[in-house]
């Protein structure tokens, strides 16, 4: 069978290309999302520009090089990206996490491909795009959160589909004959408000996976045993913006106000936040997260998309994120709309001063209330997150904020899933603690893209931190972060969140996560970098046992799926399968 060869290829690297080779210990630095350190789990972004380009009639493929990497070891992302033939490479940088595998990922297609432009994007792009813009393997960067429209412009331009100059696409940045001296940064002129027409629809992407025989390159992430494919948990995206400011978020109303050009959060109208919803369960009875409180557009913005929801009954659990607590009659609301859901809230401290320097302004007994309130009224599960590396945070407060979440479990029962984690690797550049470092009582270790990407290969999570504070440095932050993982590990196994199994196996990781720790700090005081590297090599087999999770497994933070409910998902690899050998 032909396969025609798309105009585009979307690409997600590993956060550290060449991660089978290097010594690297990750720690915990992802056990509060799905995906492994690697971060394989690529924007939701690439949904919505390929379903906006695909309509426009541009052909685009998402290939995610990690997840492959990680499910395959035999698998060669040179020789994949060699045999590509698409008229341009379109690679993300949103998270700093992946400045490394971002940009390695870039060199490769250049050193196949020399004639291909390499299109960058992402909110670390963005933030970065005067350094970016003058790496040779880059291109082109398109700034912003909302790039749909500027990248279809730029891909006709590119296929000699549209008489229009590179000049006169908004939010471009660009080299003038490929020279680092004719740099040109366009006006920032694109920050829609009207969301309406990108849409959350996942329909294209299933397309193209039949469509190019490959729909193990579409999964967003592949962690240990748990596969997308095999939990295809769907995110919907109500907004672009923020309307909190949160001193340590990069996505916060200030940051991206700053960097970003938008000035207030814009909001996808409710009818069809809710139609998407509902058009999901229709294939899939799997979980679907809301990205962004409901609430954030209105009260009235939230009873609409409610009120939609209770046109029709679906067995999906919905997850809702709340971004401060919320009234009783939400949690009703949401309860007479919905059979399944469940909340999650970051309180990241117990300490109210605390909570209230980082821009948080409620307190322990609104939490509270919120747990009982949605409990009440049917919640299958709420989690809340607590965060290591805040103002005015000393690990004698950390370890009570644990303290804390043991009272929640004693208090509400093992529906409340408490998870504490460090801030890392990194305190987001943009964000308002970021900026005003000393304000706020942080030290920023990296400034420039460039430190970033080496700090990406430290052989231990603790020296790629790019901060500390006036109250922990970085060796404090991270034994910090093993004490109280070790605590709530003992708290949820007391209260039954927890099997003895689960307990005993998170332990034993944190207690080798520390030993390792140790044994690579005394590896670095050595002088010889060649006896340095030999010592960390024979440490690897060890490191990468430590890939998957440290504190948090995964499955604990899966919301129930059974296993009728992926139905549509394993007959739709069956299709394929059958499709293409027949």
């Amino acid at each position: 069978m032909s396969i025609r060869s798309p105009d585009l290829v979307l690409l997600h690297a590993p956060a550290v290309y060449d991660f089978r080779k290097y010594p690297l210990m990750f720690g915990p630095i992802a056990d509060g999302v799905p995906s492994s350190p690697l971060f394989e789990m690529y924007p939701i972004g690439f949904f919505s520009i390929l379903e906006h380009l695909e309509r426009g009639g541009i052909k685009v493929r998402i290939i995610n090089l990690a997840a492959r990497m990680l499910s395959d070891e035999g698998f060669n992302p040179e020789k994949l990206i060699r045999k590509l033939k698409p008229r341009a490479f379109g690679i993300d940088l949103h998270w700093l996490a992946h400045a490394q595998g971002s940009v390695e990922v870039a060199k490769i297609c250049k050193k196949y491909h020399p004639d291909t432009p390499v299109i960058f994007g992402g909110l670390s792009a963005t933030y970065f795009h005067e350094e970016l813009i003058r790496y040779p393997e880059v291109d082109f960067i398109i700034r912003g959160d909302t790039t749909e429209e500027p990248f279809l412009e730029l891909m006709k331009v590119i296929g000699a589909k549209s008489h229009a100059s590179l000049g006169d696409i908004p939010n471009l940045v660009w080299k003038e004959d490929g020279d680092n001296a004719g740099v040109r940064i366009n006006p920032f002129t694109h920050v829609p408000s009207n969301l309406n027409n990108f849409v959350n629809n996942y329909i294209y992407a299933f397309k193209t996976a039949l469509r190019y025989a490959d729909i193990r390159s579409l999964s967003p992430w592949k962690s240990g045993s748990s596969h997308w494919m095999d939990y295809p948990i769907t995110p919907i995206i109500t907004c672009r913006g923020c309307t909190h400011n949160c001193t340590f978020c990069g996505g916060s109303k200030s940051a991206l106000s700053e960097y970003c050009n938008r000035k207030e959060a814009s909001f996808r109208d409710p009818e069809l936040i809710a139609r998407d919803i509902l058009k999901v369960t229709r294939y899939t009875r799997a979980p679907i997260f809301i990205i962004g409180d409901l609430r954030q557009g209105g009260e009235d913005y939230a009873c609409t998309i409610l009120d939609g929801l209770r046109e029709e009954t679906f067995e999906n659990h919905l997850v809702f994120e709340l971004f401060t607590t919320a009234p009783k009659e939400y949690f009703e609301a949401v309860a007479a709309s919905v059979k399944n859901f469940n909340f999650e809230i970051s309180p990241d401290t117990h300490d109210e001063k605390i909570r209230l320097r980082e821009g948080k302004r409620y307190t322990n007994a609104e939490i509270e209330a919120n747990i009982e309130w949605a409990l009440d009224n049917g919640c299958n599960r709420f989690d809340l997150f607590f965060m290591i590396g805040l103002p005015l945070q000393t690990c004698a407060s950390a370890m009570e904020t644990v303290e804390w979440c043991g009272d929640l479990m004693n208090k509400f029962g093992a529906k409340v899933t408490p998870f504490i984690l460090s801030y890392s690797p990194f305190l987001d550049p943009g964000c308002i603690a970021y900026e005003r470092a000393e304000k706020f009582g942080y030290k920023i270790r990296f400034k420039t893209l460039d430190e970033y990407r080496k700090a990406m290969l430290a052989p231990s999570w603790k020296y790629a931190l790019n901060y500390e504070t006036e109250w922990m440095g970085r060796d404090e932050i991270v034994d910090c972060t093993y004490r109280a993982g070790l605590k709530l590990n003992q708290l949820k196994a007391a209260y039954g969140v927890i099997d003895q199994k689960t307990f005993k196996a998170t332990e034993e990781r944190i207690k080798l996560a520390i030993e390792l720790t140790e044994t690579i700090d005394k590896i670095m005081e050595l002088e010889d970098p060649r006896i340095q590297h030999e010592r960390l090599m024979e440490l690897k087999p060890r490191l990468d046992s430590m890939l998957e999770y440290v504190i948090n497994e995964k499955v604990h933070m899966e919301w129930p799926a059974s296993k009728k409910n992926l139905r549509f998902f394993n007959l739709f690899r069956a299709a394929i399968g059958l499709y293409f050998r027949g």
